[in-house]
């Protein structure tokens, strides 16, 4: 046979390759183009990721070796409020001074908004059928200072929006027992400024609240907290979390025992914020660790490089781990396929961390 056959052949069959390559290429080429396909940046490059602090050598079995830190989006005021929605693999987040609520997509990467006019949103979690539940911590028009829940067809119901016909401050953080009652601090944190909301008159007290899961009658449970911020419940539900954000001279969590019956007994201090610590949101693992929103409280000796994060407890009270962010942190959640995914909002950014553990409400 004629060799300049095979020649042929050959030079075909690199046509054909060559042919495919540059169609693989350019697909590739337009896919990592997407901007719907952000990819997660690593803060550090190293393993372990020395931006994870062990605080205490438990705090091994919570790391994941092999798991970075990582920067999902930025371009955020103020993150407040993260909130898992398992069912569509996003992430939803109060951008505050933006009046807004920000959906991020877990399968692109992208970051959009999920609702504008927020009633500059605080606090967000979900209730036992899944709906969206939101603290409104100010006014848009007539709107706001209050508790809403969005329906699964979108309607919003207004769950509380005063208490003793005197409207609430500015409601700020927010949890779902599984008896369906509904638990929320309300500071004045957003009535003082133009920026977080609008200027007004605070009338009630610094207070906590139960909404009752089958009536929806409204109850102060605490009324002599210095600005009520983060709350969460052990993962028996036996002890509820509340950080009291203006104690003085530290900062505090205080551990109080939840009764049957939904109302509070004993409370202890249980995490003082030492070193000009600001605590903000925290949330419970299915071990009894907390994982707290940790940054500088304003005053101007705070080593902020040093606080600024997420700081972990165990379930006495001890300090065993650290989380290194290179700007304050409000608050977290646990999300992701197994629930093993911290979600960090961060002052402008978010980030996530894989970890060794989930969070206690994870079904």
């Amino acid at each position: 046979m004629d060799a300049s056959l095979f020649a042929t052949a050959a030079d075909q069959g690199r046509r054909v390759f060559l042919k495919q390559s540059l169609v693989v290429s350019a697909a590739a080429a337009a896919l990592g183009n997407l901007p719907g396909l952000a990819q997660a940046e690593p803060l550090s490059q190293r393993y372990p990721d020395p931006l994870i602090n062990i605080l205490d050598p438990s705090f091994m079995d919570l790391r994941i070796f092999n798991a970075s830190v990582e920067k999902l989006a930025t371009g955020l005021r103020w993150a407040e409020g993260p909130v898992w929605v398992g069912d569509g693999r996003y992430l939803l987040v109060s951008d505050i001074p933006n009046n807004r609520i920000v959906r991020w997509d877990e399968i692109t990467g992208s970051l959009s908004v999920y609702r504008e006019n927020s009633n500059f949103s605080n606090g967000m979690c979900r209730d036992r059928q899944g709906r969206l539940l939101v603290c409104e911590g100010s006014t848009t028009a007539s709107e706001g200072r209050r508790i809403t829940r969005t329906e699964h067809n979108g309607t919003l119901t207004v769950l509380a929006d005063s208490f003793e016909g005197k409207p609430f401050n500015s409601p700020n953080d927010i949890v779902c027992k599984r008896d369906g009652s509904v638990w929320f601090t309300d500071p004045p944190f957003q009535t003082g400024n133009n920026y977080e909301g609008h200027k007004v008159t605070p009338v009630q007290p610094h207070a906590v609240y139960r909404i009752d899961g089958e009536n929806g009658k409204v109850t102060r449970v605490i009324d002599d907290l210095a600005g009520p911020n983060g709350l969460c419940f052990s993962p028996d539900e036996k002890t509820l979390y509340v950080v009291e954000g203006r104690a003085k001279p530290n900062r505090l969590i205080w551990a109080i025992t939840v009764k049957a019956d939904g109302t509070l007994g004993e409370r202890r201090k249980h995490i003082e914020g030492l070193d000009y610590a600001a605590i903000d949101g925290i949330k419970c693992d299915e071990s009894g660790n907390l994982w707290c929103g940790w940054g500088g409280n304003g005053d101007p000796k705070a080593d902020l490089e040093k606080l600024d994060g997420v700081r972990v407890f165990n379930p006495e009270g001890k300090a065993i781990g650290h989380i290194s962010l290179p700007e304050r942190c409000p608050n977290v959640c646990f999300g992701g396929r197994e629930g093993n995914r911290l979600f960090m909002a961060g002052s402008h950014s978010l980030y996530s961390l894989f970890v060794n553990t989930r969070g206690a409400t994870f079904a």
